[in-house]
C-alpha cells in the first residue's frame, strides 16, 4: 500500500468520524430544545396564552382598548415610567414601607412563635385572642390605626405589619408543634439539654413551616401596601394606580399593576431560593 493511499484512507476515516459526530450531535440538540419548549409550554402555557389573547383581543377590537389597552402599550408606559425615573421613586417608597413592616413582623413573629410553640400553656392562653385578631381584617382596622397614629407613614407601615404578622406567627407555632416527639426524646436520651434540643432539633424542623409563613406574609405585605397607599398617600405604586385611574391614564395604571405583580414574583422567588439553600435536607429531589 502506498503512502498516498494511507493518507487518503486516514483522511477519509477522520472525515467520516466528524460526519458521524455531527450527525449524532444534531438530534441531541434538537431533543434538548424539544424538552425545553415542552417544559415552557407545560409550566407557562396558560399564562402565555392569556397574554396572547389579551394582546389580540385588544388589538382587533374584541374588547375596548381604552379600558384594556394592548400589552405593548402597557409595556411602553412601564418603560417610559422607569426611564423617566417617576416609577423608580414610587418603587423605592413602596419597598421601604413594605420592607420595614415585613422586617418588624419577622423580628416579632418568629421568636414569639418559637416561644409559644414550645410553651403550651402560653400558646393555649393566647390562641383565642390571636384567632380573634387574625380574623379581623386589617383594612377594617385601618381607620382605627389612622385615628391612633395619624395619616402619615406610621399608620401605613403599621397596617402592613399587622396583616403580615399573623401568617409568620401562626406558621412558626404550627412548625414547632409538628416537630416529631421521637426526635426530641432521642436527643434527650443522648444527653442533650433544652437549649441543644431547641437549636439542633426544634429549630431546623420548624424552618420549612416558617418559610411558608414568610412567603404568605410577603404576598400579604404587597396586597396591604396598595390599600394603604390608596388612602392619604402622594407617593408609592398604590398611589400611582389610583392617580392614573383618576386621570384616566389606563396604560400607566396597568403598568403599575404589572410592576406590583413582578415585585411579588421577585420576592417569592428570593424566598424560595433561600428556602432551598437553608432546607436542602427537606427537599424531596435533593
Amino acid at each position: 500500500m502506498s503512502y498516498e493511499h494511507v493518507n487518503t484512507s486516514l483522511a477519509a476515516g477522520f472525515g467520516l468520524g466528524r460526519a458521524e459526530g455531527h450527525s449524532t450531535a444534531i438530534p441531541a440538540i434538537a431533543s434538548r430544545w424539544r424538552a425545553l419548549i415542552g417544559f415552557i409550554v407545560a409550566r407557562y402555557g396558560l399564562v402565555l396564552g392569556f397574554l396572547a389573547f389579551w394582546q389580540l383581543s385588544s388589538t382587533v377590537g374584541w374588547v375596548n382598548p381604552a379600558v384594556f389597552p394592548p400589552l405593548d402599550v402597557i409595556l411602553s408606559a412601564l418603560w417610559s415610567g422607569l426611564a423617566s425615573g417617576a416609577l423608580l421613586d414610587d418603587i423605592a417608597i413602596s419597598l421601604q414601607r413594605s420592607g420595614i413592616a415585613f422586617a418588624a413582623a419577622v423580628a416579632i413573629g418568629i421568636p414569639l412563635g418559637l416561644f409559644m410553640g414550645q410553651v403550651r400553656f402560653v400558646e393555649q392562653a393566647l390562641d383565642p385572642i390571636l384567632q380573634l385578631f387574625r380574623q379581623t381584617s386589617a383594612l377594617a382596622l385601618y381607620p382605627v390605626f389612622i385615628l391612633m397614629l395619624g395619616l402619615g407613614e406610621t399608620s401605613k407601615v403599621f397596617v402592613i405589619f399587622w396583616a403580615t404578622l399573623f401568617p409568620i406567627l401562626l406558621s412558626t407555632i404550627g412548625g414547632v408543634k409538628e416537630v416529631d416527639n421521637k426526635l426530641v426524646e432521642m436527643a434527650r436520651t443522648y444527653g442533650a439539654g433544652p437549649l441543644t434540643v431547641f437549636r439542633r432539633v426544634v429549630l431546623p424542623a420548624s424552618v420549612p413551616a416558617i418559610f411558608v409563613g414568610l412567603r404568605l406574609s410577603a404576598t400579604t405585605a404587597l396586597l396591604l401596601l396598595i390599600a394603604a397607599e390608596m388612602i392619604g398617600a402622594n407617593k408609592g405604586i398604590g398611589f400611582q394606580v389610583m392617580n392614573a385611574q383618576y386621570n384616566f391614564q389606563i396604560p400607566l395604571m396597568f403598568a403599575a399593576i404589572l410592576l406590583l405583580a413582578l415585585l411579588g414574583l421577585a420576592a417569592n422567588a428570593l424566598l424560595v431560593l433561600a428556602q432551598r439553600n437553608l432546607c436542602r435536607w427537606s427537599q424531596p429531589n435533593a
